[in-house]
Order: structure tokens, then C-alpha cells, then sequence
């Protein structure tokens, strides 16, 4: 049976050191600020400028001010730091970076990165390639673990980005 997102979330905060910190992208990783184990101490950020995340808030708590990078109400905690997202997202990659990267720029100063997504889109089919679909003349940059470090292959399809 698949688990729902709320599972995935809970499965995913198990993960978390204590001590760390760490960036919480949109979509199910939003869910993992209330599944974050007693005893493990996080410090979770938001791309949209808020370090130090708490869990969703209840009815009585509710700030519509205060959003993560979903737009979920969420709520701050003592040690709550905000910022601007030019600012969030600088923090992110350790290191002013001009322009937007995406995900691989973002991931790419990280010791560890921990996926939680669903496998189908909203018509239940796979998000699953067997083959990359960008274009030839895109260049691809893909972790290498042999290596331990991003590969870039330009100029070609890459070699089975994703399997099904």
C-alpha cells in the first residue's frame, strides 16, 4: 500500500540529526516541521526568508503573515531569525551566487539531500523517465558517487537521468 504524504513527511523527519540545519523545499517537505522527533533539534529554513520553523500552527495560533515557501501558515519559535529571500537563498548555498540555480545549485555544497516526493502527477501517471528529455545542446550535471562530486555532460542526452 503507498504511503500518503503525511507518512513520507514523518518518514523523512527521522532522517534529521540533531544539531543541523536544514532547508525545507515546498510540497511534502513542509510536512516534516511536525514529525521532527522528540530529543532532535533542528533548525529548519524556509526559501521565503524564515530560519527556525515550528510545525503548523493550531486554530488559535494562526498568523497569516507568517508563511513558508508553500504559503502554509506555519509558526515561528524563539530562536527565529527572518529575512528577505535574496538573503534566504544566499544562506542556502553558503555563498552569494548570481542568478537562480535551481535544485542542483542549491544542493551543491551539501554534504547530505534527502528526496521526498510523490512518483505520479495529479492524472496517476509516473514522473519516472526512462530516458532524459532535455534537449541535446542542454548541459546536465548529475551527482557522480563513485567520484563524489556533480558530473556536467554538455552537448549530448545524459545517460538515464531516471529509470522506470
Amino acid at each position: 500500500m503507498a504511503w500518503d504524504r503525511n507518512q513520507m513527511a514523518a518518514r523523512a523527519a527521522r532522517e534529521l540529526e540533531d544539531g543541523t540545519y536544514v532547508n525545507l523545499g515546498i510540497g511534502i517537505p513542509t510536512l516534516v516541521a511536525n514529525y521532527i522527533p522528540d530529543g532532535v533539534h533542528v533548525t529548519l529554513q524556509s526559501e521565503n526568508g524564515l530560519l527556525g520553523i515550528g510545525p503548523f500552527p493550531t486554530e488559535g495560533e494562526i498568523d497569516a503573515d507568517l508563511i513558508n515557501a508553500s504559503k502554509q501558515t506555519v509558526t515561528a519559535l524563539p530562536h527565529s531569525a527572518f529575512f528577505d529571500s535574496a538573503q534566504s537563498f544566499a544562506m542556502i548555498r553558503g555563498k552569494l551566487v548570481k542568478g537562480m540555480g535551481g535544485a542542483r545549485d542549491l544542493v551543491a555544497g551539501v554534504k547530505r539531500v534527502v528526496v521526498v516526493m510523490d512518483h505520479i502527477n495529479k492524472a496517476g501517471e509516473s514522473k519516472m523517465l526512462k530516458a532524459c528529455t532535455r534537449r541535446r545542446s542542454d548541459h546536465h550535471q548529475s551527482w557522480c558517487a563513485r567520484r563524489r562530486r556533480w558530473r556536467t555532460e554538455a552537448g549530448r542526452a545524459c545517460r538515464g537521468c531516471h529509470r522506470r
